[in-house]
C-alpha cells in the first residue's frame, strides 16, 4: 500500500467516524426539542431525564468533533508524535460529563419524585408516549450508522472482542451512548405507562431513577475503556507476529530483543524494535534490512505510521532491561 492509500485509509476511517457522531448529534437534538415539549405539557419526571440525557448527548457528540478535528492537527515540536490522542483525552470528558450531568440531574428527579411520593399526575401520557417512539426512531437511526460503522471495522473475531479491540472511540462512544437511550426510553416508556394505567405517580419517578443508574453504569463503563486508551494500549498482536515472521526470515538477524507498540490515535501506531544482528554483517545490509522491513510493516499495516528499530546485542540489551528493573521495581 502506497503513502497516499494509507492517507487515503485513514481519512476513511475519519470520516466514517465524524459521519456517525454528527448523525447522533443531529438526531439527539432534534430528540431534545420534542422531549421537552412533552415534558411541559405532561410533567413527566421521566421524560424531563431523558430530554436532559438528549441535551448531553448533543453536547457530548460536540466534545467528540472537537476531538476528531484536533487529533488532525500535525505534528510539531512540542508534540513530535502529533495530536492523535485528542480524541481519547475528549471521549473522556464524554464520560464524565455523562455522570456528573446525565446521571445526577436523573437520579434527583427520580430521588425527588419518590419523596414527594408520585403527587405530581401526569397529562397528557399520549404525547410523552407518542414522542417515545419517535424518539426511539430516531435514535435507533443514530445507533444503526454507528454499528454499520463498527461492523466495517471489525476483525471477526467475536462481537465482544472486536468491540474491546476498537480503538476508535468516537464509534464505541456513540454506540454505548445510543444504546443507553434506546433503553432509557423503554424505561421512560415504561415509567409513564404504568403511571398512567395505575394512577400510582410514582412509576414516573422511578422511571427516572433507573435512567439515573443507567446513564452512571454508561458513563463508568465508557470512563473504563477510554482510560486504557489514554495512558497508552499496544496495537493488535497480529502487528507483532507480522514482524517477528518477516524478520526471522533473514538469516543475518540472531535474535529479536524486544517490540513494543503503542496507539498514538485511533489510526496512528507507534512501533519500536530491538534487533540483534549477526557480526559479521556489514552496515550496508543492516540498512537495506531495516529499510525493507519498514516498508513491508507500512504496506501490510497502514495505521503503523513510525517505526524505529535499534540494532543492539542480545548481551546489552539483557544487561539495559535488568539495569532498568532494579531502578523500577514492580511493586
Amino acid at each position: 500500500m502506497s503513502e497516499a492509500a494509507q492517507e487515503t485509509d485513514s481519512s476513511s476511517n475519519s470520516e466514517g467516524s465524524k459521519g456517525a457522531v454528527i448523525a447522533a448529534a443531529g438526531a439527539n437534538l432534534a430528540i431534545a426539542v420534542t422531549k421537552f415539549v412533552a415534558a411541559a405539557f405532561t410533567g413527566s419526571s421521566s421524560m424531563l431525564a431523558e430530554g436532559i440525557h438528549s441535551v448531553i448527548d448533543t453536547a457530548n457528540q460536540g466534545f467528540l468533533l472537537i476531538g476528531l478535528s484536533r487529533s488532525k492537527k500535525p505534528a510539531d515540536k512540542k508534540h513530535p508524535f502529533g495530536y492523535g490522542a485528542e480524541v481519547y483525552f475528549w471521549s473522556f470528558l464524554v464520560a464524565i460529563f455523562l455522570f456528573a450531568m446525565g446521571a445526577g440531574f436523573s437520579t434527583y428527579e427520580g430521588v425527588i419524585g419518590l419523596m414527594s411520593g408520585g403527587e405530581s399526575e401526569l397529562t397528557s401520557p399520549l404525547i410523552a408516549l407518542g414522542v417515545l417512539f419517535l424518539a426511539f426512531c430516531f435514535e435507533g437511526y443514530s445507533w444503526s450508522v454507528a454499528f454499520r460503522e463498527f461492523q466495517n471495522r471489525r476483525r471477526g473475531e467475536g462481537l465482544f472482542r472486536d468491540f474491546r479491540n476498537m480503538k476508535d472511540p468516537s464509534i464505541f462512544v456513540v454506540l454505548f451512548e445510543d444504546t443507553a437511550a434506546c433503553i432509557g426510553i423503554v424505561i421512560a416508556a415504561a415509567g409513564v405507562g404504568l403511571s398512567w394505567a395505575t394512577g400510582i405517580h410514582i412509576f414516573d419517578a422511578i422511571g427516572s431513577l433507573l435512567i439515573g443508574v443507567l446513564l452512571g453504569v454508561t458513563a463508568v463503563l465508557l470512563a473504563i475503556e477510554v482510560k486504557s486508551l489514554l495512558i497508552g494500549e499496544a496495537a493488535g498482536p497480529e502487528i507483532e507476529a507480522f514482524v517477528r515472521d518477516d524478520l526471522g526470515s533473514h538469516a543475518e538477524i540472531s535474535a529479536i530483543n524486544e517490540m513494543r507498540t503503542l496507539h498514538l490515535g485511533p489510526s496512528d501506531v507507534l512501533l519500536t524494535l530491538s534487533v540483534d544482528f549477526k557480526d559479521d554483517v556489514v552496515s550496508q545490509r543492516i540498512e537495506a534490512i531495516v529499510s525493507e522491513t519498514e516498508r513491508r510493516i507500512r504496506e501490510k499495516f497502514s495505521i503503523v505510521r513510525k517505526v524505529y528499530v535499534e540494532v543492539q546485542s542480545q548481551s546489552g540489551h539483557r544487561t539495559l532491561a535488568k539495569k532498568d528493573a532494579d531502578d523500577h521495581p514492580v511493586e
